[in-house]
């Protein structure tokens, strides 16, 4: 009788390359929600320091942050060599589970809460 191989476990791995030990393998909230909640919280951060917080490359950031600016749920101010983002609160979530919410409700919970 063979032996089934044993399953590969994957890991998260931090934006150098090593595996991110302390980082959970799986969270409540997107890396869209994440990337949305610390634009709203600082709308000059830069995607760099949102890739570091959120455990994602840079090019991660930027392609959610396309995706945002293209659902409307945020706008890119361009001020010198640098870019403010300003968050749309009023636009509903995207899932139908919580459509009924707004975008400002998952941000008083988790940014001002």
């Amino acid at each position: 009788m063979r032996k089934k191989p044993a399953k590969k476990i994957t890991r998260r791995r931090h934006e150098s390359g090593a595996p991110a030990r302390d980082q959970p393998r799986w969270t409540f909230l997107s890396n869209h929600a994440h990337v949305l909640l610390l634009l709203a919280k600082d709308p000059d951060i830069r995607l760099r320091d949102v890739a570091t917080r959120v455990g994602i490359t840079e090019r991660a950031v930027q392609r959610i942050v396309a995706d945002l600016e293209d659902g409307s749920y945020i706008e890119r101010e361009r001020t010198g060599r640098r870019n403010r983002y300003k968050v749309h609160p009023e636009l509903p979530l995207r899932h139908p589970v919580e459509a009924h919410r707004r975008i400002g409700s998952l941000i008083a919970l988790v940014v001002d809460g």
